[in-house]
């Protein structure tokens, strides 16, 4: 369906500071496994979401200085939003682009990192950008095996369409990530139509049905290793997969896992072929935000 957007409304979503929303833009239009999925106009961007069973489109930019650090937000909806789903959105919205995440330990480490500074310079006031909720990271997660992105793309594309939370913004289209309840419909026979992968239809028609019975905020906030228990108890998701959704899906920066691409990018940003061991002492000097030094790691490569 496509809604007609003839209510509008304003809301600063605060960010700690340091802030730096041009950050944010960059990694967002470099970003390849996001890429077609918001509008990029001037320093603003336009996304599609569904919360709450409600969809809205987003505009967001910078805050203008009166306003304090973090950014302007104009939601876009058929009828007004009432205070609670304007607080879903702008919840979800914070939690994508780490509003809230805290740099300065991080930060304070990195400025005795003599090798690590340059990054720290290149990046400062970045906030890692997630995915938008921990359920779409697990859905990419499982599409994204083993299969080349451009085809996972699709498979992606095809759970939108089904769903169809379609907004036409400015003459721009937009697609909402389905809700679970919208998803849990569908058949695994309809579910292999969708996306071509007997394997892959299995695993999300089991991931939404254990979706229906984890607490988000319990993944965002529990113990470590019980919420990895979890996502590790769902079909589909392995060792890597939970660690990826950990940091990228949760923003979980305690731990960090040493992949062959981490190691090419410590490679890169330290002038030599790190092992394993000497990158778990480095990540080590970082403490509760060794996950914020990997990420930094990678976009910097």
């Amino acid at each position: 369906m496509t809604s007609q957007l003839s209510h509008s409304t304003v809301l600063h979503l605060p960010a700690r500071p340091p802030f730096d929303f041009t950050k944010s833009l960059g990694f967002l239009t470099s970003f390849p496994t996001m890429s077609g999925e918001h509008g990029v106009q001037g320093q603003a961007i336009t996304r599609a979401v569904r919360e709450g069973g409600r969809l809205v489109a987003a505009v967001l930019s910078g805050a203008g200085p009166d306003e304090g650090p973090g950014l302007r937000c104009e939601l876009r909806s058929d009828t007004a939003l009432n205070e609670e789903e304007k607080a879903a959105v702008a919840d979800r919205l914070s939690f994508f682009l780490g509003l809230d995440d805290d740099l300065e330990e991080f930060y304070a480490k990195a400025r005795g990192d003599d090798p690590f500074r340059p990054v720290l310079e290149r990046l400062y006031g970045y906030h890692q950008v997630k995915f938008p909720s921990p359920f779409e990271m697990l859905c990419w997660a499982i599409l994204a095996q083993r299969v080349p992105m451009p085809v996972a793309r699709k498979m992606k594309q095809a759970l939108l369409e089904r769903c169809g939370n379609r907004l036409v913004v400015d003459g721009e289209e937009h697609w909402a990530f389905p809700e679970v309840d919208q998803l849990l419909p569908l058949s695994e026979a309809e579910l292999l139509t969708l996306v071509g992968n007997q394997r892959k239809a299995g695993y999300l028609y089991a991931l939404f049905r254990h979706w229906v019975d984890i607490d988000e905020q319990f993944l965002r906030t529990g113990d470590y290793e019980k919420v990895r228990e979890r996502l590790l108890a769902i079909p589909g998701v392995g060792p890597w997969s939970a660690s990826f959704v950990l940091i990228r899906g949760l923003g979980r920066m305690e731990h960090l896992s040493a992949d062959k691409e981490m190691l090419r990018a410590a490679a890169r940003v330290y002038g030599r072929v790190l092992g394993e061991a000497e990158f778990a002492g480095l990540a080590d000097r970082y403490a509760e935000q060794r996950g914020y030094w990997g990420h930094y790691l990678r976009v910097a490569g």
